[in-house]
């Protein structure tokens, strides 16, 4: 019993320092030597090891003051930055740490920019290509990269297997190509991309289609193979 009162006044006692600091008058009992939260842990994780520490340096670099003056918007504007992270949780943790949750985004593809390669990330952002051992389709045309992650979902929604892609080609038209990596050429229509994306593993199966390496779907009701 004793243990949960304790807990329950340091609750209270914790609350009430917050209410007595919040308000601009007390500005001076902030920083009076007594009421001093100074922030003495930062705690980032979700990335490596490398860019946790990059991001709670930055912030170092920045705010190690009083743990109730800091502001979440500042901490927004650090994170954000970052193009490796879709999603993040912040949390004050009284009386002196800040913990940092990282949900880091998913690499969807490859592509060229300028002759520049980069990762095209879930979070809609591109990351500089530093990782030459990951294996993704590359993604060859000017894309619009909320429609190419579109697209990536449609992929995953249907049967096809987005594992399978080697390469995916934009055309300016809107539609897109994708070649898996056994060198089979699929040209998709711009409607029913799900339907037809679901018709190709039983169009595989199909004895006459089986060696086909180009199957175009563009067409309702028909389906062009080539073996060329």
């Amino acid at each position: 019993m004793h243990q949960k009162i304790d807990k329950k006044n340091k609750i209270y006692i914790y609350l009430f320092i917050f209410f007595l600091l919040s308000t601009i008058n007390n500005q001076k009992i902030v920083n009076s030597k007594f009421f001093k939260f100074n922030v003495n842990q930062i705690e980032v994780s979700g990335l490596s090891e490398k860019n946790n520490l990059l991001i709670s340096n930055e912030i170092k670099k920045i705010f190690l003051g009083n743990i109730f003056l800091i502001k979440k918007e500042f901490l927004l504007e650090i994170l954000k930055k970052n193009n490796l992270i879709n999603s993040f949780e912040i949390k004050k943790i009284y009386p002196d740490k800040i913990e940092i949750k990282i949900e880091k985004t998913e690499f969807l593809g490859i592509t060229n920019i300028d002759g520049n390669f980069f990762f095209i990330g879930s979070n809609g952002k591109l990351i500089n290509h530093r990782d030459t051992k990951k294996i993704l389709p590359y993604v060859f045309g000017k894309i619009n990269i909320n429609n190419f992650i579109q697209f990536v979902k449609i992929i995953h929604q249907s049967k096809f297997n987005y594992n399978q892609i080697k390469e995916i080609y934009f055309f300016p038209s809107g539609r897109w190509d994708i070649k898996t990596k056994d060198n089979q050429l699929i040209k998709l229509p711009i409607e029913n991309l799900r339907f037809k994306l679901d018709s190709i593993s039983k169009i595989n199966n199909i004895e006459k289609f089986k060696n086909a390496k180009i199957i175009d779907l563009r067409f309702a009701n028909k389906i062009i193979t080539t073996n060329e």
